[in-house]
């Protein structure tokens, strides 16, 4: 059947004013050419890695709770989820401490370790690794601001130790230069050394958390003498111990020492752990 030229151009103008329409309702422009929202089953998002696009998946839920093609999924899954619920009792420990020295990455990358210590469950069938049966003491060199590693921040031989049945952490400090021992930040005037321990039963989120610091220590000063932190944790514990190290800055001012720009140079490392009996 014959139709007019205007007619079609009628209809082509519909549907692209229906589209258009369609792009305005389902997904915000941001700049030029990156968007956020939905277009079809394409989801388009913004991440801290930048604008990303994903199309949605065609397995329902209950295909993977219950299809027998998917027990592996189901396995992986109950995994990291006993990995995440460690990581927020290990988080929450130190919560505290975190507030003045976490990166912004610093959920995933514990869960990436928590993950390294579920997989050295030699004990338990997969699907059911824990890591309480695992190996705790990957979590030792853990860094809890990835932009201020500790061995980046203080270069010094320091030795640590966890007396388990005392319940007694020990930091031994060297005598040091600061200004060759420590990076300190522009800004920077004064500094701490930190030690910071926590005893932590994964099984019933339960921790007790402990914390003690050097006195504040002038960056410019010529030397300072030897030291020792220490804290203590309940005695003959069965639960792992972990003991942090870290570094804090502060910056003068007329009327006092004030956290330098939010502890955003700040470190922290589990620098001695033990696994527990």
């Amino acid at each position: 059947m014959f139709v007019p030229a205007y007619t079609r151009r009628r209809y082509v103008e519909q549907v692209s004013q229906f589209i258009i329409l369609k792009i305005k309702k389902m997904a915000k422009q941001e700049g030029i050419l990156p968007i956020k929202g939905t277009i079809g089953n394409i989801t388009f998002l913004k991440t801290q890695d930048g604008f990303l696009v994903k199309q949605k998946g065609g397995v329902s839920a209950d295909q993977i709770a219950k299809s027998p093609r998917f027990k592996r999924t189901r396995e992986n899954g109950s995994e990291f989820g006993r990995a995440a619920q460690a990581g927020k009792v290990f988080r929450t420990a130190f919560g505290s401490l975190m507030q003045n020295v976490a990166d912004k990455r610093v959920v995933s990358r514990l869960q990436a370790m928590m993950m390294d210590v579920l997989h050295a469950d030699k004990t338990s069938i997969r699907g059911q690794r824990n890591v309480i049966d695992g190996e705790v003491s990957e979590l030792k060199d853990f860094d809890f601001n990835i932009s201020a590693p500790l061995n980046t921040c203080l270069k010094m031989r320091y030795t640590t130790s966890i007396d388990r049945v005392t319940g007694i952490l020990t930091a031994s400090i060297p005598d040091f230069i600061p200004e060759k021992t420590v990076l300190f930040p522009e800004g920077s005037t004064h500094f701490k050394i930190l030690l910071a321990g926590s005893e932590i039963d994964f099984e019933t989120g339960e921790y007790q958390t402990v914390s003690k610091s050097s006195d504040l220590l002038d960056c410019t000063v010529l030397n300072v003498a030897a030291f020792q932190l220490t804290a203590n944790l309940p005695a003959n514990s069965t639960h792992p111990l972990f003991l942090a190290l870290g570094v804090e800055y502060y910056q003068e001012a007329n009327d006092g020492n004030y956290p330098l720009n939010s502890g955003a140079f700040n470190a922290l490392r589990i620098v001695t752990v033990d696994g527990g009996v």
